[in-house]
């Protein structure tokens, strides 16, 4: 039995069952998981993604002697090309991988090496309109197992939930580190992932001309030490397809946050990139307004992954924060970014979202514009009858906000029921070291918050783009653009709201409070 939030042809491609299911949190497990699902392949492996870096290690805790298969990535491709001759390995990226490759020492002569390599196919993907970008990270293993997420075998991505200040394993094939990264991944098992496994097997028919065939299932890949959290359930794939010659735009992904949204009666928990998506904050507007509304948390990076990145969805979201802020009357809305212990900024890269502990969906798809309308993305979600809790989905928020807050599971259970509030709850385990910061715009120029609110850079879709200004942006429908002094007016009234509420939470928490200088490593 299907929940009726999942409608095929509006908000979902189709819905599959899924034997076996789980979240996979950060890199470290993902390469891990893909690595171990991946050597009990006998027929066909897909992957399907925004880059891959060939220099990276698979696990950098393991010695060489531990393992007879290769742990870099450029030798365990053609290593197990060799001792499979009966699989096909197939790698569809982005285009501008190509490009990324020139850039990264010895790496395009590592690709030839892979494509001398009989049983290892490697395309690059171009069939997508100007400007748009093929964002789906995806990897399916005999149609048997898939995952599905944020998370790119790619450099600068592993990470443990540790996420340590000064962690030697973290660093970039050239040997420099990098900061520390959230991501986040679907695991499934079963005929949704033949489903993945043909959406990618259509992406790879447009982008080469040519069909892959459909291999026969293996059941025998799920690694052991991986926990099954969700068992025999129908699973939802929702997907973001760009509209271009002979292809109708899809924009099933934009839909499903909308009714998600729409659903929520308690809260909703975000992980996500970006927030700069004009949908999604005019539904979230539309429930902040509401007396008995929904909690909102979301957990954003401090800023985007570069200057461009950050002038673009950065100022759009310092748009957005205030505009919702602005109409938040009842103390429901906040944005959080997690620093280590050192207080050095975690990178969130997931997408992730949950909406009171019983719809979850993760995927590629950041809530941002582009990934409305004009890249590809795919999601996954599942929910449960009835309006209960699903003690898996509990456990994974419960599990996502603890490594966030430097805390354990207990605390983050304890506090909520004590609070009955996801704010209420961050606000009693936050303190010093790995913790949860609230999210505070910069003092952005009016002509950069001008460009975020523009969409000029952030487009909903292929014909945006050549829509005027005038017609295009985020304030043009139940949302309004602030003025300056609007802004300034919303800062301080946070201030004030934030001191009387964390008063307020610690005063009656205040065991919960002090039970938090239990942390974890």
């Amino acid at each position: 039995m299907t929940d009726a939030l999942f409608q095929p042809g509006s908000n979902c491609w189709r819905i599959e069952q899924a034997s076996r299911f789980s979240v996979i949190v950060d890199a470290a497990d993902y390469f891990r998981a893909a690595r171990d699902a991946i050597l009990q392949a006998r027929e066909q492996i897909l992957l399907v993604g925004w880059d891959v870096d060939p220099r990276i290690l698979l696990d950098p805790n393991e010695n060489e002697s531990e393992s007879e298969a290769p742990n870099c990535l450029a030798d365990f491709i053609p290593w197990l090309a060799r001792r499979r001759p009966e699989l096909r390995i197939n790698l569809l990226i982005w285009n501008m991988g190509f490009l990324k490759m020139l850039t990264r020492g010895l790496s395009i002569f590592t690709l030839a090496r892979w494509r001398l390599s009989r049983h290892v196919s490697i395309r690059f993907d171009s069939s997508h309109p100007i400007g748009a970008t093929h964002h789906q990270k995806i990897l399916v293993i005999d149609d048997s197992i898939a995952l599905c997420g944020g998370i790119d075998i790619t450099s600068d991505r592993w990470d443990t939930p540790a996420h340590l200040d000064d962690d030697p394993r973290r660093k970039r094939p050239d040997g420099k580190p990098y900061a520390p990264w959230h991501d986040t991944a679907g695991m499934i098992e079963g005929d949704a992932a033949a489903s993945l496994g043909m959406l990618g097997r259509e992406r790879w028919r447009r982008a080469t001309r040519r069909q892959l065939p459909v291999p026969a299932r293996n059941d025998g890949l799920w690694p052991e030490w991986v926990e099954c959290a969700i068992r025999d359930r129908p699973v939802a794939i929702a997907r973001t397809v760009p509209k271009q010659e002979g292809i109708d735009e899809i924009r099933e992904i934009e839909q499903l946050y909308v009714d998600m949204i729409a659903r929520a009666k308690h809260f909703i928990y975000a992980d996500n990139q970006y927030f700069a998506s004009r949908r999604i904050a005019e539904a979230l507007a539309m429930r902040l307004t509401e007396r008995d509304g929904p909690e909102v948390v979301i957990i954003n990076p401090i800023s985007a992954d570069g200057w461009l990145q950050e002038a673009v969805m950065g100022s759009a979201r310092a748009a957005l924060f205030f505009a919702l802020t602005h109409l938040d009357k009842f103390d429901r809305f906040q944005i959080y970014t997690p620093v280590t212990e050192g207080g050095m900024p975690i990178y969130v890269h997931s997408k992730l979202m949950i909406v009171d502990d019983r719809i979850l969906r993760v995927g590629s798809s950041n809530m941002n514009n582009r990934s409305m309308g004009l890249d590809s993305e795919c999601d996954i979600a599942l929910t449960i009858v009835d309006d209960a809790v699903d003690p898996a989905i509990r456990n994974l928020r419960e599990a996502l906000m603890a490594e966030h807050l430097g805390t354990t599971t207990e605390l983050v259970r304890d506090a909520f029921v004590r609070t009955g509030s996801l704010i209420g709850t961050v606000e009693c385990l936050r303190g010093t070291g790995k913790t949860l910061v609230e999210f505070e715009p910069g003092q952005w120029s009016d002509a950069t918050l001008a460009i975020g609110s523009s969409g000029m850079l952030d487009p909903e879709s292929v014909d945006e783009r050549w829509e005027p200004l005038s017609n295009r942006g985020l304030f043009r429908g139940f949302l309004r653009r602030g003025t300056r002094q609007l802004f300034d007016a919303v800062r301080e009234r946070r201030r004030r709201r934030r001191e009387r509420n964390r008063g307020r939470w610690r005063r009656k928490f205040r065991q919960i409070w002090h039970a938090t200088r239990t942390r974890v490593d």
